[in-house]
């Protein structure tokens, strides 16, 4: 299955989300004609995120929805006519494997791996709606400090959203006065939108459930130390923004 339900019939007040967990790829598609060094980077997957993600469920005792297939293979947090759901390229790095798909394997991934993922999450989210249970939807991704062609990004923390700012400012408010050294800003270094996500979109922003998403810089998360450290972070965040845990 390409999702992984973790803690699912807990009653905290948050659901988590990681779409972009997993390294695996379907054998018959070849390792994506990749190199393995490849899908050891940013491209494959958001490194540490999984971890810090794992950390938040068992602290906030909340659901946790994980993707265990490489973003590579198709992009779990992108509509199915974004173009880069299947990206042909991601950093400079050209994907062999995706290039000219036909419309049918396309589609073959989105139903075999994006569909299942989200109605997992939807079918959890409806549950509780109809249990009463008040929601907060988190999605926990990270980012590289740099783009092979891109500046340095001085951030360490992003908090993202796009039409419904309110909880994704009041967790930020709470994180800052928390964190007062720790660089963090709204929409850094990428922002919510409806071709560059769909969690939040879908999930978030469709059901009118307090929601962001999370983006902490991967060289932060990529041991257990620091994995931990930036949980624990953020968990307290979450808490103190007035959403019941």
């Amino acid at each position: 299955m390409p999702v992984e339900a973790v803690n699912v019939g807990a009653r905290s007040g948050f659901v988590l989300v990681c779409e972009h967990a997993g390294i695996a790829i379907p054998q018959r598609l070849a390792g994506l004609g990749l190199p393995a060094a490849e899908m050891q980077r940013h491209i494959a997957y958001d490194i540490g995120a999984e971890a810090v993600a794992r950390e938040l469920a068992r602290l906030l005792d909340a659901p946790l929805f994980l993707q265990r297939y490489s973003r590579l293979v198709i992009d779990c947090n992108r509509p199915f006519d974004a173009p880069d759901c299947i990206p042909e390229v991601s950093d400079q790095t050209v994907v062999p494997a995706n290039l000219g798909l036909a419309d049918h394997e396309r589609r073959q991934r989105y139903t075999e791996i994006h569909q299942p993922f989200h109605r997992e999450l939807g079918h959890c989210l409806d549950g509780r709606a109809e249990a009463g249970w008040p929601t907060a939807l988190v999605a926990v991704h990270s980012f590289t400090p740099r783009l092979r062609n891109g500046p340095e990004r001085p951030w360490k923390l992003g908090v993202l959203s796009n039409r419904d700012r309110s909880f994704a400012e009041r967790f930020l408010r709470s994180f800052q006065a928390r964190n007062p050294t720790i660089n963090s800003a709204h929409n850094q270094p990428y922002a919510v939108d409806d071709k560059s996500d769909y969690t939040i979109p879908v999930h978030g922003e469709a059901r009118a459930l307090p929601h962001l998403l999370l983006e902490i810089r991967n060289d932060l998360i990529g041991e257990a130390d620091g994995q931990r450290n930036w949980a624990g972070l953020i968990a307290g965040a979450l808490v103190a923004a007035n959403i019941p845990a």
